[in-house]
């Protein structure tokens, strides 16, 4: 009943019948896992072979941009489904680097009983579709979205831009002269944007640091 329960809090068991959930819950090998605070479980680049549900806890995600200049991280809390779209595809790799901030507690499924699981469930199967088509189409937009007007909303598109999830707590590692760049503006105008952006206490700037407290917070 315990596992059940875990279960139906992420999308890819949503809409199964409890019949149907006790029979896969029955008869699927999953793994437990449980990992201390401050530890590194995934690299970006290592081979994803397996799904991990987090069902407690709280993890840091990392990547860095192709050149080395500025890296990005992000929290995210129970429940979580790390990185599901890199498990099939021609570079099944993990994209970015996964920490954890607590003491944190996982459901482990290997890629076969995912196969198995996509044979078997119709509903399991349609869940995984929709989770991959969702992703795939909010990527396919991106490219068509109304052009950032003024400096401010280019920096929060960059911003939105680099981020997995559209929401919480965010922290850029990036030198002011780089996020100029990155942007198309002097590194000084940037450097008043960010300032004004501080005063309204939607960010906090250190040193080669840019932390939000609440990503969402600078659409409103």
């Amino acid at each position: 009943m315990r596992i059940y329960d875990q279960l139906l809090q992420f999308p890819l068991f949503q809409g199964m019948s409890r019949a149907e959930l006790l029979q896969l819950a029955g008869n699927t090998k999953f793994g437990f896992q449980k990992q201390p605070p401050r530890k590194t479980i995934i690299r970006e680049g290592d081979t994803c072979s397996q799904l991990l549900f987090l069902i407690s806890g709280k993890l840091e995600f990392e990547r860095q941009s192709d050149d080395h200049t500025y890296m990005v991280t992000e929290q995210v809390h129970a429940p979580w489904l790390v990185q599901p779209e890199v498990l099939f595809g021609a570079q099944p790799q993990y994209l970015y680097t996964v920490n954890t901030l607590t003491e944190a507690h996982f459901i482990l499924l290997s890629k076969d009983e995912v196969l198995r699981l996509l044979d078997d469930f119709l509903i399991f199967r349609l869940n995984m579709l929709n989770l991959l088509s969702t992703q795939s189409q909010r990527r396919a937009h991106l490219p068509w979205r109304r052009a950032p007007k003024s400096l401010r909303e280019r920096i929060v598109r960059f911003m939105l831009d680099h981020c997995t999830y559209p929401a919480g707590q965010k922290e850029f590692h990036i030198l002011m002269r780089h996020l100029a760049q990155e942007v198309g503006d002097s590194r000084l105008d940037v450097s008043r944007e960010l300032n004004a952006m501080q005063n309204e206490g939607l960010l906090q700037l250190a040193r080669g640091r840019i932390i939000i407290p609440s990503l969402e917070r600078l659409f409103m």
